[in-house]
């Protein structure tokens, strides 16, 4: 079975700039492709696995996400990093302005849907996989998928609960917390 690593999108791989509709707004912090290398040297599958709440809002469509994700992935690459084996990502939220994306899926995070899809695909080993997050739904579903978990203390990390149907326990926490995504990846290949 395979081994991967998990990652939130926006605060992780890319700066949290709130509501990122444009490939403007892409800024990639400059240990990123480096921590990516270290896992793809060390045999993880790089899934992304994001909440993109802005679809449900009607600001940008499932295709826009597409092509963000894409730029996202030719500047890693363009800065010496590896492609990504997988990019997943959740459109739909709870109150969403469009009625077509206004669910409780088990894709939106805390919920593990996306990581199980990617499970499946790339016949992974989750217990010997790790999710890296900025929040604490990120964690939720790292725990929820049999996942270690990583926080990012971006900032973000203290921010207000994302909007979810689901109960957040307080009291769980991920097994390491650390400042950037290279620490996080020297972590895990320790």
């Amino acid at each position: 079975m395979n081994k991967a690593v998990f990652l939130d999108r926006d605060g992780v791989i890319i700066k949290d700039t709130d509501l990122l509709t444009d490939i403007e707004q892409i800024v990639i912090s400059a240990v990123v492709p480096k921590a990516l290398s270290t896992l793809k040297q060390a045999e993880y599958k790089l899934i992304i696995v994001s909440n993109q709440a802005v679809v449900a809002r009607g600001l940008i469509s499932e295709d826009d996400v597409r092509r963000i994700n894409s730029e996202i992935e030719r500047q890693i690459i363009e800065l010496g990093g590896p492609k990504f084996d997988a990019m997943y990502f959740c459109p739909h939220h709870p109150n969403a302005t469009l009625p077509e994306y206004r669910k409780n899926c088990n894709c939106r995070k805390p919920r593990n849907g996306m990581m199980m899809q990617a499970a499946e695909k790339y016949n992974i080993d989750l217990s010997k996989s790790f999710m890296i997050g900025d929040r604490i739904t990120d964690i939720v579903a790292g725990k929820n998928a049999g996942c270690k978990t990583i926080l990012l203390e971006t900032g973000m990390h203290n921010a207000k609960t994302i909007v979810t149907v689901d109960k957040i326990d307080k009291n769980i926490q991920p097994d390491f917390k650390c400042e950037n995504l290279l620490t996080a990846a020297e972590w895990i290949t320790q």
